[in-house]
C-alpha cells in the first residue's frame, strides 16, 4: 500500500490571475483524454455553498489548483469550460460539486461519477479514500476534509490533500469502468451520468425550516411557529454575514427554546446547549438580539401558526399505511420485499435500483383502496408514472412488471421475525 500526502514535487501555486489561467487552459488543451475536476467548499464555516478552490488534472495537461475568488466574472472561465466540454469530466460525488462549478461557470456535458459509479458497480463502500485504497492500492491523507477553504492564503498542505484528490480519479475511473463492464452495468451507469447532469441543483425546498434536527420531538403548533421563527431569523443573518447557520445558532439551541420555553433571558443563558457556545463571539454578541426573537415567537397570534404537517408536501408517513390505508401497506410490503431482493441479486444498493419516495408514490397513488388486476394496461400505468417521477430507463425496464404484480396484492407480507436476544 503506497502511503501518499503529497503530489510529487508538491502541488503548484493556485491561480489568481488571468494571465495564470490563459496559461492554464492553454496547458490542457495540450493533454488529451478526460478530465478530473474537484472543488473545495467551506461547508460549516459560510452560509454560501460557493468553490474555494478548484482542482483539473489531465494526462499530459498538467495539474491546476485554481482560486475561483479573484476570478470570479472572468471571460476566460467560458474558455475553460468550452475546453471541459469537449471531453469527459471525472468527479467524486458530482451531486455535490457540481453547484459551486456551475456558479462559477464551469459546466460539464459529458460526466464521469467515480462515487456514482462504484455504487452501480457493487462497491460496498464508495468513500474516495476507500475505492483508492481498494483499487488502487494507494492511501490518501484526509485529514483536511473539513477545513475552512475560504482561508485565505491557503496552507501547503491544505494544496497538497486537494490535489491528490483529482491526481487518482483518472485511474479510479478505469479501474470502476472494468468492474461495471465485467458485470454488464455499464450501461445503468451512463444513464446516471446523464440524470446526474440534468438534475435540478439547488432546488428550493418547500418550508425549509421543517428540516431542523430535532423537529421531530415538537408536541404543538405553537413549538412549531417558535422553531420557524428563529429558524428564519438564523438564516437571514447567516445569509447576510455569510456564516454557516449552525455556527451562528444550533438547531439544538433552537429546539431546547421551542421545549422548554424560557421566560427570562437569565434562564435562557442556563440552557446546556447555550452555555456550549456563548464563548463563541459572534454568539455572545448576539444574545440580547436572540431574546428579542424568542419573545417575538411567544407572541405569535395563533391564526398564524404552522400546521404540524405541510399540506402537500408529501405522502403520509409509511408508518400509518397499515392502519390508515392497508390496501397500500400490503402493497408496499411486497414491493419493498422484490426491490430488496432484486438489490441483492444486482448487487445494486436499493436506494439506486429506485429512490425509495418514487416506489412510495407508485404504490400509494394507485387508488389505495381500489382491487386491480393484472394486465398490460397496469404495467404501462407504473411506467408512465416512475418515468414522470424522474426513474431512469434501466430502472423503469428492470421494476415496472414486478411493481404492477405488486399492485394487485391484497395481503402484506408478514414481517420478518426478530431472533430473540441473547
Amino acid at each position: 500500500m503506497q502511503y501518499l500526502t503529497a503530489p510529487e514535487g508538491g502541488a503548484p501555486e493556485p491561480i489568481a490571475t488571468e494571465e495564470a489561467l490563459a496559461q492554464c487552459i492553454a496547458t490542457l488543451r495540450g493533454g488529451a483524454g478526460p478530465f478530473a475536476v474537484d472543488a473545495e467548499r467551506a461547508s460549516g464555516f459560510r452560509y454560501s455553498s460557493r468553490a474555494y478552490l478548484i482542482q483539473i488534472f489531465r494526462r499530459g495537461g498538467g495539474l491546476h489548483l485554481i482560486d475561483p475568488i479573484p476570478l470570479a466574472g472572468s471571460k476566460l472561465i467560458a474558455e475553460l469550460n468550452s475546453l471541459l466540454c469537449s471531453d469527459e469530466v471525472i468527479i467524486h460525488a458530482s451531486s455535490q460539486d457540481l453547484p459551486c462549478l456551475r456558479e462559477f461557470g464551469i459546466d460539464p456535458s459529458s460526466l464521469f461519477d467515480t462515487e456514482l459509479g462504484a455504487r452501480i458497480a457493487g462497491f460496498p463502500k464508495v468513500g474516495l479514500a476507500t475505492l483508492c485504497e481498494e483499487l488502487l492500492e494507494i492511501s490518501l491523507a484526509k485529514e483536511h476534509s473539513a477545513a475552512d477553504w475560504s482561508t485565505r492564503p491557503l496552507p501547503q498542505e491544505w494544496l497538497d490533500y486537494a490535489a491528490l484528490d483529482v491526481l487518482v480519479l483518472i485511474d479510479l475511473r478505469e479501474k470502476i469502468v472494468q468492474s461495471l463492464e465485467s458485470s454488464s452495468k455499464a450501461k445503468y451507469a451512463q444513464e446516471e451520468f446523464r440524470a446526474a447532469l440534468s438534475a435540478p441543483l439547488n432546488k428550493e425546498r418547500k418550508d425549509p425550516w421543517r428540516k431542523t434536527s430535532g423537529i421531530h420531538l415538537m408536541k404543538s403548533r405553537r413549538d412549531l411557529a417558535i422553531v420557524r421563527a428563529l429558524w428564519s431569523e438564523r438564516d437571514r443573518i447567516a445569509a447576510q454575514i455569510d456564516m454557516a447557520p449552525g455556527r451562528l445558532l444550533s438547531d439544538a439551541i433552537i429546539i431546547d427554546v421551542a421545549m422548554k420555553k424560557p421566560k427570562s433571558k437569565s434562564e435562557f443563558l442556563d440552557f446546556p446547549s447555550v452555555k456550549m457556545r456563548i464563548k463563541r463571539e459572534h454568539v455572545r454578541e448576539r444574545i440580547d438580539h436572540w431574546w428579542e426573537m424568542i419573545e417575538a415567537a411567544y407572541a405569535i397570534p395563533e391564526h398564524e401558526w404552522p400546521e404540524t404537517r405541510a399540506r402537500g408536501e408529501g405522502l403520509p408517513a409509511p408508518r400509518i399505511w397499515k392502519e390508515k390505508f392497508p390496501l397500500a401497506h400490503a402493497r408496499l410490503t411486497h414491493a419493498r420485499h422484490h426491490v430488496s431482493q432484486l438489490s441483492t441479486t444486482l448487487n445494486i444498493p436499493i436506494e439506486n435500483l429506485l429512490t425509495p419516495e418514487y416506489l412510495r408514490r407508485v404504490i400509494f397513488d394507485d387508488g389505495r383502496e381500489r382491487k386491480n388486476e393484472f394486465s398490460a394496461a397496469l404495467v404501462d400505468q407504473v411506467k408512465s408514472r416512475l418515468k414522470e417521477l424522474g426513474a431512469r430507463n434501466w430502472q423503469i425496464d428492470l421494476l415496472s412488471e414486478a411493481l404492477a404484480h405488486c399492485l394487485t396484492e391484497e395481503l402484506p407480507l408478514p414481517a420478518p421475525e426478530t431472533p430473540p436476544a441473547e
